[in-house]
Parts: structure tokens; sequence; C-alpha cells
């Protein structure tokens, strides 16, 4: 009898070890030559244009995501919404009592501009390397099959940072991992989000009705930038967001500023002044109440001390002379709510300038929330300030009555995409993407107590009860967002490294 307990002991002690690491340690070499073999497919991805408002490109998206996973070893299934589905692909473990990790990973991308695009077609990926001018100049995609590839050289086209790159670093390590055997000791449950850069507006509804389907233990997110040191990175929370859209009104229609200028009122002059009314000379908010329920401990502020920040270096790649008086420090800046102009229009500039006195000035706003931030609460707080400086507020255009009675007219409107999240550093998840970072790199990773973007996580987290910490894998210089994104070939080779030893790590 105790033989057959010590046999049973045995079976299970291995059994449970071969659902960890069934081979030896990769070496750099390896990751090299599956990275080099999955940049094809990274191309055929990149050149599906992923602009959400566009839904048969999306469906194209969806597609080649549903094929690809299947291929993996994944199943998949459509979460059917009002708009764009959520693609999630399943993976089963066979180990013994395996908690569940909910992956998000994002498809879609920003809207392009080509004429602002150093390539023909925002979606071809072109290989370039930095020349001596230090502009980027294209070479072969070809010399990516040679047997040395310069890490600096980037990827450049539409997502390859933002996030199509994560998503295919993604299916890199699931190539290795069924190459070498190894089978994660958890389920794997990936969601894939297509409208992540129009807010997400139909996921928390899907989360509340795919409850069941979407449940977890915990959630990993593979979206974002390193630090800016470029080193191993784990962002435990990130801001959510609030939009404001302001226009002031002047005269009806522009008026010829020779014989009006100094009669009709400019709404450009009227609502710069607004603005301005908003924040002081450091750019803090001067709106009573904005930043209440931020105190920041001797212990938060000594978390925040230990990224390696140095402002100095942010400011010269921002090439500004210093940074705002929000906060003394760049990590201590994220932990408070913002209020971002984030675009203004009124009248004509440049070649198409006139001399007239506009009609209307409107200014675009966008809160970051934190997780004490309240968005209905400091979205009011923005309306009764604009109240309070003598302005009719409304919610649409002024009719004529409302014109000639009152003096100085808003247009007010206001939406809230998601909320902030944050997850302890010493939380089940945190300490298990810890180790997985340091065994992969050598080195603890940094940790960072939030990100300053959002990203449309808040849902998952409040709906489903789990913790979420965000895993960071591309270069921060990316353009992302903006023309000539792309993606550090380095990275993206660090990227499946990443990603492999978390998928290897015992949980």
């Amino acid at each position: 009898m105790k033989n057959l307990k010590l046999i049973t002991l045995l079976v299970f002690i291995f059994g449970i070890g071969t659902h960890i690491r069934a081979q030896a340690p990769v070496d750099s070499t390896t990751y090299w030559k599956y990275a080099k073999a999955s940049l094809d497919p990274l191309k055929e991805l990149l050149a599906i244009p992923n602009d959400a408002h566009f839904p048969e490109d999306i469906e194209r998206n969806v597609q080649w995501c549903e094929q690809h996973f299947s291929r993996k070893g994944f199943t998949t299934q459509r979460l059917e919404t009002p708009g764009a589905p959520l693609l999630l692909a399943e993976r089963a473990s066979n180990a013994p009592g395996a908690k569940t990790v909910l992956i998000y990973l994002q498809v879609d991308g920003q809207p392009v501009d080509p004429d602002f695009w150093d390539q023909e077609d925002p979606y071809e990926a072109i290989l370039k390397k930095k020349a001596e001018s230090g502009e980027w100049e294209p070479i072969d995609w070809s010399l990516l099959r040679a047997d040395t590839i310069d890490p600096e050289w980037r990827i450049f086209a539409r997502s390859t940072s933002d996030s199509k790159g994560a998503v295919n670093m993604f299916l890199t390590a699931m190539d290795m991992i069924n190459d070498r055997g190894e089978t994660p000791n958890f389920n794997m449950k990936v969601v894939m989000d297509f409208e992540e850069e129009m807010g997400s507006p139909n996921l928390p509804r899907a989360v509340r009705d795919y409850r069941d389907t979407l449940a977890a233990d915990m959630l990993i997110i593979f979206d974002g930038p390193r630090h800016i040191a470029n080193k191993p990175t784990l962002t435990f929370g990130a801001r959510g967001i609030s939009d404001i859209t302001l226009t002031v009104f002047g005269p009806k229609v522009p008026q010829h500023s020779g014989h009006y200028g100094n009669w009709a009122p400019n709404p450009a002059v009227r609502l710069s002044q607004l603005i301005s009314s908003m924040k002081d000379e450091n750019e803090r908010v001067t709106i009573a109440g904005f930043y209440d329920g931020i105190t920041l401990s001797e212990e938060v502020k000594a978390t925040l001390d230990a990224v390696p920040d140095r402002e100095s270096y942010i400011n010269k790649r921002l090439g500004v002379a210093k940074g705002t008086g929000v906060a003394p420090t760049y990590q201590e800046s994220l932990q408070y709510p913002s209020l971002n102009v984030r675009g203004m229009s009124s009248g004509w500039v440049g070649e198409e300038a006139r001399t007239i006195v506009p009609a209307t000035a409107t200014a675009e706003i966008d809160i970051r929330l934190v997780l004490e931030s309240d968005p209905d609460r400091l979205i009011q707080l923005v309306r009764v300030h604009i109240a309070n400086q003598g302005y009719y507020v409304t919610d649409r255009e002024p009719t004529a009555r409302e014109r000639e009675t009152h003096d100085r007219i808003c247009q007010f409107t206001s939406s809230t995409s998601y909320l902030a999240f944050r997850t302890d550093f010493d939380s089940e998840v945190g300490r298990w993407l810890d180790r997985a970072l340091t065994r992969a790199f050598g080195e603890t990773p940094i940790k960072q107590r939030t990100s300053g973007g959002s990203i449309p996580i808040s849902p998952f987290v409040i709906e489903l009860g789990v913790p979420a910490v965000t895993v960071p894998t591309v270069n921060r210089d990316n353009n992302q967002h903006s023309p000539n994104e792309n993606i550090r070939i380095g990275n993206y080779v660090d990227g499946i490294k990443t990603i492999h030893h978390i998928l290897t790590e015992e949980l």
C-alpha cells in the first residue's frame, strides 16, 4: 500500500510538471528563428485595413484571426454585439484544477491619412533602417530572411505596434509551445477586440451578456509600449477616458472683419478665454474639486519613485524645456485626472485664411480618469464652471430666440468610454507575471502603478471581478496613432520571448 501511494504521488508530481515546461530553456537564437518565420504572416495581417468604421474590412480581420487561432489549437466563437463581434479563442489545459487566464488582444487600428505617411500605402509593411542623416530609408523585405538581422530595423505600417504586432507575437509563441510539446497549466481564453480605437462602445454590454462565457481568474493585456528605458515592463493599471465637446457661438455666419471686427463677438477669442479659465499658468486644473479624492501616501510615492524615469530625457524626447506643474515627477502626474484640449477649430488658416469673424469655435477635450475619479462628477464640474463664466450651456445648437436672449452660448456634449482600473503589485497575477519576466530576462521587470493611456479593461474588471495587468512589449517611440507607425524588430523578438515565458510559467 505504501508503494502504491508513493507511485501515485510521483505520477501526480511528474504529471503536473509536464504541463509546465516540457523542454529545456530556449536560447536567443531560437526566438530569432521563430520571429523571422512569423514576419510574413505579420505582413499579411497588417495588409488588411482595420479601421473599425469600415465593417467589411473588420470582417476580413475577424476571419484571419479565426483561421490562425484555429491552426494553433484554439476553438473560436464570435460574441455578437450591435457592432463588430468580439472573437473568443479558447484552449483548455489538462492540468487538474487548472485556473483560467483571460487574455485581451486588440486587432483594429486608428484611421490613416496616406498624405502624411512616408510611404504610399500605410497598410503595406515596409522594412526600414535609419540612415546616417537620421531619416528612415526603405530596405528590401527579403533581408529579414538573412542569418543576421539588425534589431534596430523597423517595420512601418498601421497597427504594427498598436496592436497587431502583439497578436502575431502571441501566435508565434503558441507555435513554439506546440513545437516543443509544452502545455500551459492553465486554461486560456483569448478575447479579441475589433473596436478598441472607437472606444469599444459595445464592449461593456458584451461583457455583461457573455459574463459566464468570459469567466476567468485573472486578465492579462498584451498591449502598449514598454517603459521609456525599453526594459521588461508590467503595468498594473490604466486611466479611463471621458470626452467633452465645446462649441462657442458668434454671429450666425462668418462676418467681414473690417465691418464687424470691433462689434461681432469672436467665438475663437471667447473659447480661448474659456479654456484658459480652466487652468493656471502651470496647467493645473483650477476648477474647484477637480483633484478631490487623490491622496498619494509615502508608500505610493516610493513605488512611483522606483520607476527609473529620467524627466530630463523624457523632455528631450518630447522637445520641451520642462513638464507642467501638475506634479513634480512624470509617474506622479499619471496619478491625477487630466483635462486635455486635444484639438481646436475655428475659421480658416494658412492658404485658406480669410479676413472674417468666425461663426463658431469648437474644442475637443478628453479627461483621463484615475481610479478615484467619478467621470459624471468631473464632467459636471466642467459644465458648472462654464456656466459660472457667464455662459448659457445647452446640448444642441441654439435657437434664434436663444441667440437673441443670451450673450454667451456654449454647446456642451460629453460621453465616457470606460473607467480606470488598478491591480495590486502583490496580487496572484502580479507575482506570476513577475516570475515569468524575471525568468525570461534575468532581471525584475519595471513595475508601473498605472499607464497614462486608456484601454477598455474596466468592464472586465468590474463585471467579471478579476484582477488585470498589462504586459507591454513594443518600443515607446513607435508613433502609435500617428503617421509612420512602426515596430522595432528587437522589440518584436523580445515580445515573443515575453509571451512564451508567461505561457510556460507555472500558475
